[in-house]
């Protein structure tokens, strides 16, 4: 399938992968549902065929992602640059050039591989925070390709002496900040009006180090190239952290202050997050389990 899809023309490896997206929205019962629980939870005032139509368009999205990192090693920076152009670009350069290291906060959302890709092609190479795939094999595959052009992965049982150094030596690293936790390395924050475990490591970071933290998104946007549509990374402006006299309490609203920056971008785009993904998993004391 890999090999497939990078060798057809760009254009048509999207169609096939939009196409196997579709098979599996009808095929995929239980992520389906996991789905709809969570779009339920999230836009109560919505009919099932509005939630259904936007689950629709994640699996779109994701059969998209698919063809697109299958085409990612035949890009060049002039071939990407035709469906792919900068917003807020000034501000990473900013964040950059302060020389406290920079921390991207992102999800999954839009063309989340092809964004940490597109940025080291263009000549900014970054480090992401991973989890290691079950399957070793398929595990250095993925990372080669994310590597090809400088990035560099730390892994998330290995990442806070990762990011603490990259953070001292001016680095960038790119974390996916919308994935359920566990305590103690997660604690709960509103996500979508309902109390989800969230990471901390990236406030605990930011406090310690002031590095800047910075949204960044790579979403399709229809109207681009004349209504052709293209993506757009998105960057917005450094985040203002919070900082009291009460460490403990700052990690908690700063952790609560991303996870409200990335429910803003989602709402934005519902219909390229990933919904199927079991973000209220892990339930505090007492509450009942989310899903069956």
């Amino acid at each position: 399938m890999v090999g497939l899809l990078g060798s057809l023309p760009r254009p048509l490896a999207r169609s096939v992968g939009a196409a196997i997206g579709a098979i599996a929205y009808r095929l995929l019962g239980r992520l389906h549902a996991t789905g709809l629980t969570n779009l339920t939870r999230a836009y109560p005032e919505k009919t099932k065929a509005e939630l259904e139509a936007i689950l629709r368009g994640v699996y779109r999205s994701l059969g998209w992602q698919l063809a697109e990192f299958c085409q990612m090693p035949r890009y060049t920076s002039a071939q990407a640059a035709q469906f792919i152009r900068y917003e807020g670009l000034d501000n990473y350069l900013a964040a950059r050039d302060r020389g406290k290291g920079v921390l991207v906060l992102t999800g999954h959302l839009g063309a989340w591989e092809l964004s940490s890709f597109y940025h080291s092609l263009v000549g900014y190479p970054m480090s992401l925070v991973i989890r290691r795939l079950d399957n070793p094999l398929v595990d250095a595959f993925v990372n080669r390709i994310r590597c090809l052009h400088g990035n560099r992965v730390i892994h998330k049982d290995d990442f806070a002496r990762g990011l603490l150094t990259a953070m001292h030596n001016n680095e960038t690293v790119g974390i996916l900040m919308d994935t359920n936790m566990t305590p103690p390395q997660g604690t709960f924050v509103p996500f979508f009006g309902t109390d989800a475990c969230t990471a901390t490591a990236m406030a605990r970071v930011a406090l310690k180090t002031d590095a800047a933290v910075l949204p960044g998104f790579l979403v399709w946007e229809p109207s681009e190239r004349n209504g052709r549509g293209g993506y757009v990374l998105h960057f917005g402006p450094p985040l203002d952290l919070i900082r009291s006299a009460d460490p403990a309490a700052d990690v908690i609203a700063n952790t609560a202050l991303f996870a409200a920056v990335t429910e803003s971008w989602i709402r934005r785009f519902p219909g390229q997050w990933l919904w199927v993904h079991r973000r209220w998993k892990t339930r505090p004391e007492g509450q009942p389990k989310f899903y069956s």
